[in-house]
């Protein structure tokens, strides 16, 4: 059976707890709780560690993913069970970065931005107020992206919105595979905007294990690129991947804004009962279909919401 097993923060923990509510059985002894859901048992232990077990555990551990345990110094590359790891001359040199925001959100799209950044930049945008985006405002990362955007700075930005992503997932694509194909390809975009010697490599904000990573963009005929390396929490140490957070998440605001605008109101970020109370409101007014250009609807939410009816 698979599996896939995290280490989670305890605040994570807590709010998977809340989110799991309807689906919860009786945990075994050590564990603060146990859900089943349609993609896997999820147990979650007092140690932090959360086991993700069943047809498809990738699908449910991804919505959790900015909830994993940072570590508290750079990992370094001593061995092959690191050979991913960055080098530390990376991180202070012209490199590639790339991350995404919206994939634990129920509504609005994945959205995957690559940013070339030269090492002679990396003050400046330091500056300019690049960091990671979880320490700012919705209103300071989009007044940073513009920040970022007036500058030489080349960039690739992807928006995989609703009504593709629900296609892509009926069709048994996991998310971990889109993002994996979302990042291959903003990366190869500025790669194509750029000379290849003047970057020491390519830094993903790590969302899976590098093998998966190959495996999925393997799956669609493409090779992973030369020079490539996988951090988690790389937005804390890389101002590229911290660049790339920012523009993506702007890209999501905007695109939150604008389906909120459709929708006649503020359609809610996260995946709580706001949520559900959110979707229960389209549903009866234009229909279940109709979530399918607003939300990823294999999520419990949509589940949730039909129980409002």
């Amino acid at each position: 059976m698979p599996q896939q097993v995290y280490k989670l923060l305890p605040e994570t923990i807590e709010t998977m707890k809340t989110y799991y509510m309807k689906t919860l059985q009786s945990p075994p002894q050590g564990a603060v709780f146990r859900a089943k859901t349609p993609n896997a048992v999820i147990t979650a232990y007092k140690s932090g560690k959360v086991l993700f077990q069943g047809s498809d555990p990738e699908a449910e551990a991804e919505k959790w993913a900015d909830g994993k345990q940072a570590s508290p110094k750079k990992p370094k590359n001593n061995g092959k069970n690191n050979s991913f790891a960055p080098p530390e001359t990376l991180l202070a040199g012209g490199h590639i970065g790339s991350d995404e925001a919206g994939t634990g959100d129920y509504f609005g799209p994945i959205t995957t931005a690559a940013v070339f950044v030269k090492k002679n930049q990396i003050e400046l945008l330091k500056e300019l107020g690049v960091k990671d985006s979880k320490n700012l405002s919705d209103d300071s990362i989009r007044q940073t992206a513009q920040n970022i955007l007036t500058l030489d700075i080349p960039y690739s930005l992807l928006v995989l919105r609703n009504e593709k992503y629900n296609k892509l997932q009926k069709r048994g694509w996991s998310q971990g595979k889109m993002k994996a194909i979302l990042h291959h390809y903003a990366i190869t975009n500025v790669k194509s905007k750029i000379d290849s010697s003047e970057t020491e490599g390519i830094l993903i904000d790590q969302f899976c294990e590098p093998a998966v990573y190959k495996r999925h963009i393997a799956s669609e005929n493409e090779q992973m690129h030369d020079r490539m390396f996988f951090m988690t929490k790389a937005e804390s140490y890389s101002i590229a991947v911290a660049a790339a957070s920012i523009i993506a998440r702007t890209s999501f605001l905007k695109e939150m804004d604008h389906l909120s605008k459709i929708a006649g109101f503020t359609l809610p970020k996260g995946a709580s009962g706001k949520v559900d109370q959110a979707a229960a409101r389209i549903i009866k007014s234009r229909g279940q279909e109709e979530l399918n250009n607003y939300a990823k609807t294999h999520f419990a939410n949509t589940k949730k919401a039909l129980n409002r009816q």
